[in-house]
């Protein structure tokens, strides 16, 4: 079975800047979209950024626009996530994902693979 690791989460304040790290287990994800999710306490999971692995297209969440950047390296097959002027809400488990499209990553999440987490707490 692939797997995806997600590394990278902390603790940080108000407007700092954190960077998120996916490695998928096999070199066949190469071909995949890969993004990542977040889901607070309480709240339902949300989309955050996806990517292509040729980069062609390139998804984000309103809610992060201008502060995420999502980018990928295929040689080592990993995926990130830089994270900027960050704000308490951002405060969330974050999950890499992957799937054959950026279209199914994002609307037919229950077919995805998923990464098992990595906890994001930004403070005031």
């Amino acid at each position: 079975q692939v797997q995806l690791v997600e590394s990278g989460g902390g603790l940080v304040q108000t407007g700092g800047s954190l960077r998120l790290s996916c490695l998928a287990s096999e070199r066949s994800f190469s071909t995949y979209a890969m993004g990542w999710f977040r889901q607070a306490p309480g709240k339902e999971r949300e989309f955050v950024a996806a990517i292509t692995w040729s980069g062609n297209r390139i998804d984000y969440a309103d809610s992060v626009k201008g502060r995420f950047t999502i980018s990928r390296d295929s040689t080592k097959n990993t995926v990130y996530l830089q994270m900027n002027i960050l704000k308490v809400e951002d405060t969330a488990v974050y999950y890499c994902a992957a799937s054959y499209s950026t279209t199914s990553l994002m609307e037919r999440e229950q077919n995805n693979y998923w990464g098992q987490g990595t906890q994001v707490t930004v403070s005031s």
